[in-house]
């Protein structure tokens, strides 16, 4: 256990997880946003109280590895956690944008150029 968990965390990131060590859905990667939903869906189950701290940082959109250093628990633990959270519908998962390949503008680029000139 790292320093901090000394201060704060008690249990081991696999008890988090019910020593599962794969998530149960592949929709989250490093860049993925998720959300917490507001107000949360009556039928959902309670969460348990490192879900909770999950939620809470979620309140607004945050990247899964931003989530993962902020609550300083593995990558693998906190996506198996937001599986767990997505599928009880407590929260949104939104996979990054993908840009397709193509030519940059030159317009775009002259105008960059242009703009940093003047700085």
């Amino acid at each position: 256990m790292s320093g901090s968990d000394a201060a704060g965390r008690l249990v081991r990131p696999f008890a988090l997880t019910g020593g599962r060590t794969r998530p149960s859905r592949a929709d989250f990667t490093l860049i993925t946003t998720v959300t917490a939903v507001d107000p949360a869906p009556e039928r959902a189950p309670r969460p348990q109280p490192e879900q909770t701290r999950i939620l809470r940082r979620c309140a607004r959109p945050v990247a899964v590895a931003e989530l993962a250093a902020l609550l300083d628990l593995p990558m693998s633990v906190i996506v198996i956690m937001l599986s767990d959270l997505l599928e009880a519908g407590l929260i949104t998962a939104r996979p990054p944008h993908h840009v397709s390949p193509r030519a940059p503008r030159m317009d775009l680029l002259q105008k960059v150029r242009d703009g940093l000139g003047r700085l």
